[in-house]
């Protein structure tokens, strides 16, 4: 888990206010896919080559270089209950393996998050269809789900509050930010690769994208996907 903090929650101490030496954990499961009008050959080369468009689909997210594969990623300033932080996190994109593409947290050379530590899994597979309502032949769909765990280490005037409402903002609020980041990022690198492929963009899809209703259970055949 990259060096972060397992813990164990006590059930029965749900509603006292939170200990100061001990991090809160948000954490979800989020899945969502995107259309690339081109054959799984053609996708794959454009991934693989991720050093030629990573950095600038990020933005507004800045992204630095870490050795071949990797990526610092400040992801930008985020809050709630008067407590600000601004993340960021080693990102490794390994090499496909048969079709599926795997990102995974890094440790970043030089830098101790303060306050707050992540766990970033990720994985894509690349599955081509053939569309003729859509008039486009074939279509390679994207398919990606994100396993996402938050520790932070609130202050003292976060601590007395009570655990639902300090859990249940920090996890609508973890949402909210992979809401934001993922249909950006899809959105920036569609036009990208599109666009140096000469190729139409594809129809905005209704539900790109949507979270595992229980976030505690990392089993997705366990759970119904909510759409926002």
């Amino acid at each position: 888990m990259s060096g972060l903090i397992d813990l164990k929650p006590n059930q029965h101490h749900q509603d006292l206010p939170l200990s100061g030496a001990e991090p809160v954990e948000f954490r979800g499961n989020y899945v969502g896919h995107m259309d690339m009008y081109a054959d799984i050959e053609a996708v794959s080369t454009y991934l693989d080559g991720h050093d030629a468009w990573f950095r600038r689909c990020a933005q507004p997210m800045t992204a630095e270089p870490l050795g071949n594969n990797g990526y610092a990623l400040l992801i930008g300033h985020f809050g709630a209950l008067g407590y600000e932080v601004e993340p960021k996190v080693g990102l490794h994109l390994l090499p496909q393996d048969h079709g599926v593409y795997r990102i995974q947290t890094i440790p970043i050379p030089g830098y101790t998050a303060q306050g707050y530590d992540v766990d970033f899994q990720a994985s894509m597979n690349l599955l081509e269809v053939n569309r003729p309502d859509e008039g486009i032949s074939p279509v390679t769909q994207v398919e990606w789900e994100l396993k996402l765990s938050v520790w932070v280490q609130f202050p003292r005037f976060i601590q007395s509050l009570p655990r639902p409402l300090v859990k249940g903002t920090g996890d609508r609020l973890l949402t909210e930010i992979v809401r934001q980041v993922s249909k950006r990022l899809t959105r920036k690198v569609q036009e990208d690769f599109h666009t140096s492929m000469n190729l139409p963009m594809p129809q905005k899809p209704r539900k790109p994208w949507g979270r595992f209703a229980e976030a505690a259970s990392f089993n997705p055949t366990e759970n119904q996907t909510e759409s926002n």
